[in-house]
């Protein structure tokens, strides 16, 4: 089979395009031929060695797929030859990825696509809606009739953010570019914010004069010293980007409003939580609730370019996921 893989980790242009063996089922397992893939910026940091994880040389790249069912373990059940299928969590903890023609999924990492759905849409999705479930919804997550303020609302994760917490009942500020207003306006956001306006911070506090319930920050910008304080008693900061340090934590605001800041990231999300964001994701996509934008669709030979892409990303090009049709 043709797969886009890397023999150790390295930069973009250390991806491979080459032959490898098909894998072959264990008894759990079961092999997908791909029709859809995504790529995501945690792909781009498990390839180049920052996000550290056990990987098999040859390694193929890639977390999301979409993609038909051709043969099932000797102990799986649930799934027959020809059904259509995606998973959100290859290519980590010594998984292989998805960047293939085929790719291996342990049954427990498998879910059933519902009928009628576009395979496109659905991988565009299915990594930034489980993110965006379990960061909402695990423990201590939203409440009805919470205030929600998510930073970064225009990206993948952010979007998906906005959309699950409005379905929830939720009051949602957004802050993202200019660019992105009307798109945040349409999935839900009943306020919305140029993350560049100088009073931004002052037109939280006006949005939400009780304060902020939960802070979900997609950005990777964090300023903690000025959002503990747009917090409500008892408010949630939850972290889901950023990579460097932030070394000013207001810790008296932070005990004396009974706050909390938590770091989440979806790849340490164990096999149970995963499903059950899977089931919540398959609902709203059997009834057409999830939306994505999609920016561009690549071949299997450009995986290269497709991290590359999202690694430098051109502020003048269309936004939305990276696609690529094996």
């Amino acid at each position: 089979m043709t797969a886009a893989y890397i023999t150790q980790p390295g930069p973009a242009s250390s991806i491979r395009i080459g032959e490898l063996p098909t894998p072959e089922p264990g008894p759990t397992d079961v092999l997908v031929r791909t029709v859809a893939l995504a790529v995501n910026h945690v792909d781009t940091f498990v390839r180049a060695g920052s996000y550290r994880t056990p990987m098999p040389s040859p390694f193929v790249i890639g977390r999301d797929l979409v993609g038909e069912v051709v043969e099932v373990g000797s102990g799986v059940a649930g799934f027959e030859i020809g059904d259509m299928a995606w998973s959100n969590s290859l290519g980590h903890a010594g998984r292989q990825g998805s960047f293939a023609e085929y790719s291996l999924v342990d049954a427990g990492r498998l879910y059933h696509l519902p009928g009628g759905v576009d395979p496109d849409l659905a991988v565009s999705v299915v990594h930034t809606a489980a993110t965006a479930h379990l960061a909402l919804f695990r423990e201590g997550g939203l409440r009805l009739a919470e205030t929600v303020l998510v930073s970064g609302a225009g990206g993948g994760v952010g979007g998906a953010v906005v959309q699950l917490a409005h379905l929830a009942g939720a009051r949602v500020i957004a802050t993202a570019s200019a660019r992105d207003t009307e798109w945040c306006r349409d999935l839900g956001a009943d306020v919305v914010i140029d993350h560049r306006d100088p009073s931004a911070s002052d037109r939280i506090r006006r949005a939400a004069p009780g304060g902020v319930d939960v802070h979900i920050d997609t950005s990777g910008h964090h300023d903690l010293e000025t959002t503990v304080g747009l917090m409500a008693r008892g408010g949630r900061i939850i972290v889901l980007a950023g990579r460097g340090e932030n070394p000013t934590v207001p810790i008296g605001a932070l005990y004396t409003g009974d706050r909390s800041i938590r770091g989440f990231v979806i790849s340490n999300a164990p096999a149970t939580d995963l499903a059950t964001a899977a089931r919540s994701i398959n609902a709203l996509l059997a009834r057409g609730r999830l939306r994505s934008r999609i920016a561009l669709t690549l071949a299997l030979g450009d995986a290269a370019r497709a991290h590359e892409l999202l690694e430098h990303p051109d502020p003048d090009r269309q936004p939305g996921r990276i696609l690529v049709h094996p």
